[in-house]
């Protein structure tokens, strides 16, 4: 069966991103697949899962916010920043609600977040929770993160629940460790539930037992996504037959030909006169030629 295009997961707990990737290369019978947003173990929620031609999308995703719903406990602090780790400090817990709604709305807004050890993060060629596991502490460089919301609400006297929207390459767990150590007593993430990913909402997810129904009832496909819907931040751009031929030929075509082409320093997306989705193309304006970055079709 030859399947293209992207299905959405919700993630279960307990599964890594790369569990999730093995147990449905063996549900569909593919070894075309990847996966875009690494998630914690113990964390659920929106994982897009790619097929077939629509695993190029893997290198390309926009630079888009997701979105998590977590939970804090106070009180404590752990080696892996959430329950799962090694308790490493316990506090007393003498703040108000009033006080740690305070403290988490100082962290809307950009700043320099300091990647956890046990993250897939890269020191010197090696990931973090690699060196973590043997013990091995190294020096880090913060990276840029923004939240762009940060709503806080009580659940009881010492754990808190936070819906919040960020960029790329946040750190959740540790947001929460901050909150914890701003208070001065510590935090732990109790729960992890990533709401919201390259666009795409938890409500348009599936879980992986119903890809496995879908896949015995011969109706897998009608779930797929086409590539193109991870792009539609970028432009688009239709060519003519002939002209659909020649860059399926990987001929790159004058600018001066091409008619209304958007003028953008962003990617394009480029379809047929039949309105299929050729590929994303950016505007080489050195050689004043459309240039393909990836095809999403098949070449003739």
């Amino acid at each position: 069966m030859d399947i293209n295009g992207i299905i959405l997961i919700d993630k279960p707990a307990d599964f890594t991103s790369f569990d999730v990737v093995a147990k449905l290369r063996g549900i569909v019978k593919t070894k075309k697949i990847g996966h875009g947003g690494t998630l914690d173990p113990m964390a659920t929620g929106v994982l897009p899962v790619f097929f077939g031609n629509a695993t190029r999308c893997c290198a390309l995703m926009p630079e888009k916010s997701k979105r998590y719903t977590a939970r804090f406990k106070l009180g404590i602090s752990t080696d892996t920043q959430d329950i799962t780790g090694k308790i490493i400090r316990e506090s007393a817990v003498a703040v108000t609600e009033e006080e740690v709604i305070a403290c988490a709305k100082r962290f809307v807004g950009k700043s320099d977040q300091l990647p956890p050890m046990y993250s897939a993060v890269k020191v010197n060629g090696r990931k973090l929770y690699d060196l973590a596991r043997k013990n091995i502490e190294v020096e880090r460089e913060t990276r840029p993160i923004e939240i762009f919301s940060l709503d806080i609400f009580r659940i009881d006297e010492r754990e808190y629940e936070v819906d919040v929207a960020c960029s790329p390459g946040t750190y959740i767990r540790t947001l929460c460790s901050d909150i914890g150590d701003c208070l001065g007593c510590g935090a732990a993430v109790t729960y992890l539930r990533r709401t919201e990913s390259s666009g795409f909402g938890i409500e348009r997810c599936i879980t992986i037992d119903r890809v496995k129904e879908l896949m015995e009832a011969g109706e897998l496909e009608k779930q797929l996504l086409p590539a193109d819907s991870l792009f539609q931040i970028y432009p688009a751009y239709q060519l003519n037959e002939a002209d659909s031929r020649m860059h399926l030929n990987g001929v790159h075509i004058w600018l001066s030909r091409l008619e209304g082409m958007p003028d953008t320093d962003e990617y394009i997306r480029i379809y047929d006169d039949k309105e299929r989705f050729l590929s994303l193309s950016y505007l080489d304006r050195e050689q004043g030629q459309l240039a393909p970055a990836a095809y999403f079709f098949k070449r003739n």
